[in-house]
């Protein structure tokens, strides 16, 4: 990924411009997330659950970078590669933002709802899985679409951490196995912001103005 990242650009930038596979593949995923968002921020402040809660923050950030990605698609290089550095800033305030999160759950020692927990990080992965598969042959796009990828990457690996935090958390009858995942998965935000941000300013860089 970062030797993706930090190669020299191919001489063709803007080939994937106005892309109608892109266009597809994003409006699929964009509904996705739109819908699971909704139902795992419910599910995660009723169970208590601070890595439900920071799933369901991914799934928002994903469907708001979806809309952009979307927006952007048939513009020229310059704006697609602003956008997608505008989704890797915001990538990254999520990630401190789930921080924060994880700091008050561990100060307040939260204990969630193990069964709710599974439960809902079964369905979340189930639509992760499918948002990841549509997006792969696309992950090797430009910085738009390789965001768009990362952002499901991410939250692949997240869904399967919350499964193994709501193990944790029916195993050891304590919150701590929830809060560490939780912290995971904003490193894993982190992460991807870098990568982003960096992919997005070498096409700044060479983008015609």
């Amino acid at each position: 990924m970062a030797d993706a990242c930090c190669s020299p650009p191919p001489l063709n930038l803007d080939r994937h411009r106005d892309n109608k596979a892109y266009r597809r593949v994003l409006w699929a995923v964009l509904a996705v997330n739109a819908v699971m968002f909704l139902a795992e921020i419910g599910a995660g402040l009723a169970a208590g659950s601070a890595s439900l809660q920071a799933d369901a923050l991914d799934f928002l950030g994903d469907a708001a970078n979806y809309a952009i990605s979307l927006l952007v698609v048939g513009m020229t290089l310059r704006y697609r590669a602003a956008a997608a550095l505008a989704k890797g800033l915001t990538m990254g305030a999520l990630g401190l933002w789930v921080v924060g999160t994880v700091v008050w759950h561990a100060a307040h020692g939260t204990l969630p709802s193990a069964f709710t927990m599974g439960a809902v990080g079964v369905a979340a992965l189930a639509a992760n899985v499918a948002s990841f598969g549509l997006l792969w042959a696309h992950r090797k796009g430009d910085s738009n679409m390789r965001s768009a990828w990362i952002c499901t990457r991410n939250d692949v690996l997240g869904n399967i951490a919350v499964l193994l935090a709501a193990l944790g958390v029916f195993g050891t009858g304590t919150g701590w196995p929830d809060i560490i995942v939780a912290a995971i998965m904003a490193g894993l935000a982190l992460q991807g912001a870098v990568v982003v941000v960096r992919h997005s300013r070498m096409e700044l860089k060479v983008a015609p103005a």
